[in-house]
């Protein structure tokens, strides 16, 4: 067998290899020519999978080893009996956790407190049901949007998108849905961020046109009274610098990039490819030791600063948006190739549940909290 897979995709030839030969290609290069004499594609979410791309082509799988099918064409895949495979919530704890970290980062640097808070979340699935229970044990109020999910249960556990938009932090976790009665393009407009309150926080790790990103450089030169966050941009690599420069936190695109979560989509895919060839999957990945993984903590600390101590130590965001923001002084030609590089280049990011963190002393209420976070105590 001859498979193509995205170079950027972690351990990618070691997983595959087993089932014939690997090509590893950036994923943007991926195109038609290439696919010819290809029988299997292992892909992330930048390669549009499409007619124009598989046209004449004898792949028979393809395999996504990230969350979301927006670069997807299924329709197209159904009718040419392609099998397709998405590795849906493989990096939910590490978007979590990114959100977690702008949170803090922006209540430290603008002295906000985070007692009595708000949290709206639209789109409870993989990854808003996994910030919505770590809100909840932080006390945190919270309030979710999620039409499709409350049409399937009928539950009055969902609010509307209004009542969302009300809460002092605003976290979207929604798919590009382009048309249809879910649809989700440009969500946030100019209408729905007249309705964001002064002092919110907005952040977008889900698509980056979600959120008009127009609308929301107007509304932040013209009056920057809310904090944004934005992790996804419309127009990606070309991202607005405009807009970078205006926002909070800016980063490239690289929320799910722990390396738990990208190692999970190449086993989710490893094992549904096996599935498909009716082969028992033989092949396992190996994490290395998380070096400087204890944080000590005094016995008096409130939680936001627990939790602002231990985000330095396991992601600190403000390397990433600083980062991003080194391209602000590129040219329009320069800027594209070095947000790609940012993410082929990503450092080793670690999730939560490999660090340890040591009390001098017990404090049982922040403690609970705290391995709420999937943080081991000590």
């Amino acid at each position: 067998m001859k498979i193509i897979v995205d170079e950027n995709i972690p351990l990618g030839e070691e997983a595959f290899s087993e089932f014939g030969e690997v090509l590893l290609l950036n994923g943007r290069k991926i195109n038609n020519e290439i696919c010819k004499n290809a029988d299997v594609l292992i892909v992330r979410s930048i390669t549009c999978i499409n007619e124009k791309l598989l046209s004449g082509t004898k792949i028979k799988y393809i395999g996504s080893a990230t969350t979301g099918t927006d670069h997807v064409d299924i329709e197209y895949l159904a009718e040419k009996g392609i099998y397709f495979f998405s590795a849906a919530g493989c990096n939910s704890f590490s978007v979590s956790e990114y959100v977690w970290s702008a949170i803090i980062t922006i209540a430290n640097q603008q002295k906000i407190s985070l007692k009595d808070m708000t949290l709206g979340i639209i789109g409870v699935g993989n990854i808003g049901s996994k910030v919505a229970r770590a809100a909840e044990a932080l006390d945190f109020e919270v309030i979710k949007n999620d039409p499709p999910l409350q049409k399937l249960f009928g539950s009055d556990e969902y609010c509307s998108l209004d009542d969302a938009l009300s809460a002092d932090i605003i976290t979207l976790h929604v798919p590009l849905n382009m048309t249809g009665i879910d649809r989700t393009f440009h969500l946030i407009d100019s209408d729905t961020l007249d309705k964001i309150k002064p002092g919110a926080v907005l952040i977008n790790s889900s698509r980056g046109s979600v959120i008009d990103n127009l609308s929301l450089k107007k509304r932040l030169v013209n009056n920057k009274n809310i904090f944004a966050v934005l992790d996804v941009w419309e127009n990606e690599p070309q991202i607005d610098v405009d807009l970078l420069e205006l926002v909070n936190i800016g980063t490239a695109h690289v929320a799910g990039y722990s390396l738990e979560g990208k190692v999970n989509g190449t086993v989710m895919v490893y094992n549904d490819l096996c599935k498909f060839l009716n082969i028992s999957p033989l092949w396992k990945p190996t994490f290395p030791p998380v070096e400087n993984d204890l944080v000590e903590i005094n016995e008096a600390t409130e939680i936001e600063e627990a939790l602002y101590k231990i985000f330095e130590r396991a992601y600190n965001i403000n390397i990433d948006n600083n980062l991003l923001k080194k391209s602000e002084q590129l040219n329009v030609y320069e800027q594209p190739r070095y947000f790609d590089e940012l993410r082929k280049n990503y450092k080793v990011r670690r999730e939560l549940n490999n660090y340890i963190v040591r009390f001098k002393g017990k404090n049982e209420a922040v403690i609970k909290k705290l391995e709420a976070l999937r943080l081991k105590i000590q």
